[in-house]
């Protein structure tokens, strides 16, 4: 198995804000989006490039996931915030508007032609019609060592705005596009995290919304506000009777007398190998949960 790094709550905080950057050294989010994208004015972009920069190089930011969302390279700063986030050395870049495989190979050149180091990787923004359509593809790009894709992020109000899917209680016209996304993730052995909720003052819908994306499979949620953290990190992490479970699926097959078989009867229920895998992963999570103090 993998390592797992968790992934529960991705906070994007804006580039711009040098009050805010400073703040995420502090707040319990397993991943810190800085964003030099949607949450910046073009007329201060240079400048939130240059706060971003200086943040990331400083550190510090402890056991959070540090990622820089750059602007698409096919506008007036994407080039020179590749260029600059290559330099910072974040965890990641996560790139918006990708629509095809192609788009993650002339990230992935730019890359390499700054020697960046290959434990810098890619996050690939899955936000327009395009790409889900392209799903499987974009997924597959992570086969090539120079694309250096690690995670989709899905974007569902860009996908809102495109197909004029409304974002209703529920997300039913969402559904279908998440779970396209989340096969061709999966099959490719990539994470996967789920998009925003926009409503700040609805604790029970955000938390609903958490909920269903932790249902559906993902491994956590973006997040527009540093008080959603806590009920992100609380619904996709395994709780404590889940853990206990888990651990007494391991154990069970870990017994001599169950090494070759492929299913036994634990506590009146028939249970697979494989649930025993899935038994690890749950366990490893909280594992890694814990270790980070969160």
């Amino acid at each position: 198995m993998k390592t797992i790094r968790p992934r529960r709550s991705a906070l994007y905080m804006p580039g711009s804000n040098a009050r805010a950057l400073e703040k995420a050294r502090s707040l319990p989010a397993d991943v810190l989006l800085l964003d030099l994208e949607d949450a910046v004015a073009p007329d201060v972009k240079e400048e939130a490039r240059a706060r971003v920069f200086e943040a990331v190089r400083a550190g510090g930011f402890g056991h959070r996931e540090v990622v820089i969302r750059i602007n698409a390279l096919d506008t007036p700063w994407g080039e020179e915030d590749l260029k600059a986030a290559a330099a910072a050395r974040p965890a990641a870049i996560l790139v918006p508007k990708v629509s095809a495989p192609e788009d993650l190979g002339r990230v992935g050149a730019r890359l390499d032609a700054q020697s960046a180091p290959h434990t810098l990787k890619v996050w690939a923004m899955i936000e327009t019609p395009a790409a889900i359509l392209a799903a499987a593809a974009i997924a597959q790009a992570t086969r090539d060592p120079l694309t250096r894709l690690a995670c989709f992020v899905m974007g569902t109000n860009d996908l809102a705005k495109e197909t004029r899917a409304r974002l209703t209680p529920g997300r039913a016209g969402m559904l279908p596009w998440l779970m396209t996304a989340l096969a061709a993730a999966r099959a490719e052995g990539l994470d996967i995290l789920d998009g925003v909720y926009n409503t700040l003052d609805d604790e029970d819908g955000f938390a609903a919304e958490c909920a269903q994306g932790a249902e559906l499979g993902f491994d956590g949620k973006t997040l527009i506000h540093p008080k959603q953290v806590e009920t992100a990190n609380r619904v996709f992490a395994p709780d404590a009777e889940e853990v206990a479970r888990a651990r007494a699926v391991i154990a069970a097959f870990d017994r001599p007398e169950n090494a070759t078989k492929g299913a036994i009867s634990l506590d009146g229920r028939m249970v697979e190998r494989l649930h025993a895998d899935m038994a690890r992963r749950t366990v490893a999570l909280a594992d890694a949960i814990a270790a980070q103090g969160a």
